[in-house]
Parts: structure tokens; C-alpha cells; sequence
């Protein structure tokens, strides 16, 4: 056990490094595409995912300045700090998922959902863990009040348990839920990816993955006053990311692999154990996953007033 933690600790240093790394400087927004055009900075937060993939080609690609945008994608380490940032209009936009939108939404915050995002996570078990049903009476670690709660209660409620048979604990940082699968003081865990490839390569179970529970967690969102002021560069982020994904299509994925590596985080060692997704062009969030994430929050008391899905989706893109 000493060395498989050893070896997971080590892989936990090198991801969170790369995902420091990865965070954009932002020194400079005065930016010109190669006809001289002045292109508009669009400025999104985004914790190290999968999802943003084709935002990050987008912008690798050159497609952004091809549709008269500057893609500056910000990777945060925690989610608290890529809210602080959007709170503070430091980013325009967030990738982020339902529940936590509906805890905008009742702060009083201005925002609308422009689409979908293909995100997931993943309830991974400890060595001693093989099904869910194995939980009964453990803790899970997860982010509370938010889309990791969320998804963890789902997977309880889909095994015949309920969320009074487990202990849901708070854990914000990513990398101590992993800490605390390790060292056998969690039962399972909610991670996102690349910790998800890192822990089953050291041989935990993966108990099943949001994609399993008929619902898409995740999406972009901006406030209502960067949508009116920045109308045309997020119609054409959304030309550059559908640019990107066709692009990904017509290439091997050894062209673009490594972004994996140095943008979300995965150790290089673990190349071979990427699972790419299959990614789509850009959709618009289903009215039924915002309110079935929506009625979640309600019960948790997170939401005290009813909100109809039309009202927080927008139509700057999809008419």
C-alpha cells in the first residue's frame, strides 16, 4: 500500500503542476488576427477537463482569430477560485455545472447557459470497495452543495441505497479526495478526470460515470451583460469550437494527445490509458437535466425559488 500511495502522491504533484501551468497569462488582450483585424477577447474559466479540449484547439488551431475571437481559456485549481474569478468579472464566462448555476442564480447573479459541455464524473471506490452497494454505512468524498453531491446521490439512489446511508464529506480539493481513497478513509470519491485514469491504473473501481445517469452536468455560462456586449466573438467561439472538433475528426489523435498531457494533467505515463471522447459540435443544455439538477437544489434549500430552464438558456448561439 506505502507504494502504490508513494506512486499516487507523485502523480497528484506532477498534475497539479500542469494544471498551474496551464493557466493562461492574460497580460495582454490587445490582439490582431494575421489580416490586421482587431479580434475580441473572450476570456473563460474552466477547471482542467476533458471538455475544454476543443476550446483549447480552437484556439491552438487558429480557428478563434478565423471567426474574430481571442480565446483566452483560464484553468483554475479549485473550483471556489474560478467562481471568486467570475464573480469578480475577472473571466466573461465559466464551465461549470448545473447545481452550481443554480447557486448563482439565487445570489442574484445575471447568467444564462449558451450550451452544453461534455464533462463527467466518476464515482470511484476504494481497493475494498466493488459495488455500490458496498458503501452502505461509508463516507463518500465529494464537493457538497454542488454537482459532485449531486451526482454521488444519484448513483446511491440508482443502487436501491439513500443518501442516509452513506456520509457525504466535504472535500473541495480534488487531490485529497484521491488522499483519502488511498489511505482507506473514504469508501469512493468523485473525481473528474485525469484523476479518474489515475486511480483505476493503480487498480480502484470505477463505479460508474455521470454519462451512466442520463444526464449532462455541465455547460458554458456568461452573465447577461457579456452576452449583449460580446454577442458576435461568443457566436464565433462556438464557429472556432465547431472548427476545432471537425478538425479533431479529420486528424490522428497523436496531433493533438498531448494537449491531454500538458492542459488537464495526465502524467505522461499514463498516455496509453486516455480515453478520448467522442466530441460533438456544440448543443444546447436540455431543459429537462437543468431542472432535474434545479429540483436537487431546491430540496438542499441551495434554490428557494422556482426557475423555469427557458429562462436560463440563451439563444446567442442556438436560435
Amino acid at each position: 500500500m506505502k507504494k502504490i500511495f508513494f506512486s499516487l502522491s507523485a502523480l497528484l504533484l506532477m498534475t497539479l503542476s500542469a494544471c498551474s501551468n496551464s493557466e493562461t497569462n492574460n497580460a495582454s488582450t490587445d490582439v490582431t488576427s494575421e489580416q490586421g483585424e482587431q479580434l475580441v477577447p473572450l476570456k473563460i474559466g474552466v477547471m482542467p477537463s476533458m471538455d475544454n479540449i476543443p476550446l483549447i484547439v480552437a484556439h491552438e488551431q487558429g480557428f478563434d482569430q478565423k471567426h474574430g475571437v481571442n480565446l483566452q481559456i483560464e484553468a483554475f485549481k479549485s473550483g471556489k477560485d474560478r467562481d471568486a474569478a467570475f464573480q469578480a468579472g475577472a473571466v466573461d464566462g465559466i464551465n461549470a455545472d448545473l447545481v452550481g448555476i443554480a447557486m448563482y442564480l439565487q445570489g442574484g447573479m445575471d447568467i444564462k447557459i449558451t450550451s452544453a459541455t461534455q464533462g463527467q464524473f466518476d464515482l470511484i471506490a476504494s481497493y475494498e470497495v466493488q459495488d455500490i452497494t458496498d458503501l452502505k454505512g461509508q463516507q463518500i468524498a465529494v464537493l457538497k452543495n454542488q454537482g459532485p453531491e449531486f451526482a454521488a446521490e444519484e448513483f446511491i439512489k440508482q443502487a436501491g441505497l439513500s443518501a442516509s446511508d452513506v456520509s457525504m464529506v466535504d472535500v473541495p480539493q480534488v487531490p485529497s479526495r484521491v488522499e483519502l481513497l488511498t489511505n482507506d478513509q473514504a469508501g469512493a470519491a468523485i473525481l473528474p478526470e485525469p484523476f479518474v485514469t489515475m486511480t483505476t491504473a493503480q487498480g480502484m473501481t470505477n463505479l460508474g460515470s455521470t454519462l451512466d445517469l442520463d444526464i449532462n452536468l455541465f455547460a458554458l455560462t456568461f452573465t447577461q451583460e457579456v452576452i449583449e456586449e460580446k454577442e458576435a466573438a461568443i457566436q464565433g467561439m462556438y464557429e472556432a469550437y465547431n472548427d476545432a472538433v471537425k478538425w479533431m475528426e479529420a486528424n490522428d489523435q497523436s496531433a493533438y494527445i498531448q494537449l491531454f498531457i500538458d492542459e488537464i494533467g495526465f502524467p505522461e505515463s499514463l498516455k496509453e490509458n486516455i480515453q478520448i471522447p467522442e466530441y460533438q459540435e456544440a448543443f444546447q443544455t436540455k431543459e429537462s437535466d437543468i431542472q432535474r439538477a434545479f429540483d436537487w437544489a431546491m430540496e438542499k434549500g441551495l434554490l428557494e425559488k422556482e426557475i423555469d430552464p427557458k429562462d436560463v438558456l440563451s439563444n446567442v448561439y442556438f436560435k
